[in-house]
């Protein structure tokens, strides 16, 4: 059986599947139901100093939804913890005391003065937390206090901080980074150079979801007014992995330990993230949307799949995909594919026809000897797969690549593998230069 434990910087659990801070963390009943459930540790909803920040008191989410009502984003305006920070470091204390096989990871934003900082984390250090993580990522409401994301978009203050945290506290520090900056190398290096033991990412996205046309206001609304949030949801998988890989595989970076956030709902999710050089994954609007027993099937699946390809441990997985990801550059130019369309599986709804003959190559037939039929033009077939994608039965089109040696109808060519990238391709205006 594969082995799915977890230690993240020192940081043990039974899986690699937290919860990250947000609204199922705010509170012990929470916490505890959540770890019932098999999840295999938490991050707490930001801590903040007392008195507490208010909340609005009224509608807090916006959401994008699919063709059949599945929830593809979601958007937040509520901010840090509500709660007195006594309150919550009592249940912290009484949360790890019962539960010691678990992560228990306390999120933080205080004002950026060293004596605030030191003071909560002394605070912090006596519940026997197992680490901090250090918000400087909240796009909202915080942000226009001078917190949250107004420190995450300043690499010098984003090292300064994590300094400062460092020099006052024993626990493992991670730093959470926004995605609302242009290149997330400056502050993930900026974390590393401050000492930090870990950095997660990504926080939440900066966005409107929706307007409310009968009143001309930002959904959600507020007494006829709204505000940007932070969006979160399987609509920012994409971007959250980008933004790992690009930190995994940066010289400067490499080997800072990464705990990967954005958009996870199944194991193939949390899998993809590891692949990319994350250590272990947090999930959050998963798990608001289908309740903390979700967290089964990822455990289930994670293990069953692990096993079945013949990973030991979560070591054999994670930043296996790294040394794949290329820069355009240095892609194949002579990697020619073509689309195959699998007859017996086609239904004839004719949208790979339309889809490349409106808005790319013309290279799938619609009639063949005046029967509606559907066939691939090599000769003007670029291997785009747009077609792929568009089409609604899963593996009725595939790409396959033609061997070298193989006349590529459409260029006139022979393949062969021989040029590697673009930085050598005698296409390339440089490369011509320099051969001559």
């Amino acid at each position: 059986m594969a082995d799915i434990r977890n230690d993240f910087v020192g940081i043990k659990s039974p899986n690699p599947f937290w919860l990250a801070s947000a609204p199922p963390t705010d509170k012990e009943y929470n916490v505890v139901r959540a770890f019932k459930a098999g999840w295999g540790g938490v991050v707490w909803k930001t801590l903040g100093e007392d008195p507490p920040i208010v909340n609005v008191n009224g509608p807090r989410y916006g959401a994008i939804w699919g063709a059949d009502r599945r929830l593809l984003g979601f958007n937040n305006i509520e901010l840090i913890t509500d709660r007195k920070l006594q309150t919550n470091l009592q249940e912290i204390k009484a949360v790890k005391k019962a539960w010691p096989d678990r992560a228990v990871v306390v999120s933080l934003m205080v004002p950026c003065e060293e004596d605030n900082w030191k003071a909560i984390l002394r605070a912090v250090e006596e519940t026997e937390a197992d680490g901090v993580e250090l918000n400087f990522g909240c796009p909202h409401g915080m942000s226009e206090r001078g917190m949250g994301s107004a420190v995450g978009q300043v690499p010098e203050y984003i090292e300064m901080v994590t300094r400062w945290c460092k020099a006052n506290t024993r626990m493992p520090v991670i730093v959470k980074l926004t995605p609302n900056i242009t290149d997330v190398r400056y502050p993930a290096r900026a974390a590393k150079a401050g000492g930090a033991d870990a950095v997660s990412l990504i926080n939440t996205i900066n966005s409107i979801t929706g307007v409310n046309l009968d009143h001309f206001a930002p959904e959600p609304m507020i007494d006829g007014k709204g505000s940007h949030g932070g969006y979160c949801g399987p609509a920012v998988k994409p971007i959250a992995m980008n933004m790992v890989a690009e930190i995994a595989r940066d010289p400067e970076t490499a080997g800072l330990p990464i705990s990967g956030i954005g958009g996870i709902t199944t194991w193939r999710d949390a899998a993809e993230f590891m692949a990319l050089g994350a250590g272990n994954v947090q999930v959050c609007t998963a798990a608001m949307t289908y309740g903390f027993k979700i967290v089964e099937e990822m455990i289930a699946g994670l293990s069953e799949w692990m096993d079945a390809r013949g990973h030991a441990s979560l070591d054999a997985i994670v930043g296996r995909a790294v040394p794949n990801i290329s820069d355009w550059q240095h892609l194949n130019l002579n990697y020619v594919t073509k689309a195959r369309i699998d007859q017996e599986l086609c239904i004839k709804c004719g949208r790979c026809h339309i889809a490349c003959e409106d808005t790319s190559h013309q290279a799938i037939t619609s009639m063949v000897d005046g029967v509606r039929h559907f066939e691939v033009i090599d000769a003007e077939c670029v291997g785009c797969n747009l077609c792929v994608n568009v089409c609604p039965v899963e593996n009725c089109i595939t790409m396959e690549p033609l061997a070298a040696g193989v006349v590529d109808q459409r260029t006139g060519r022979t393949v062969e593998p021989t040029y590697a990238n673009w930085t050598t391709h005698p296409n390339n205006p440089a490369a011509r230069v320099a051969a001559e």
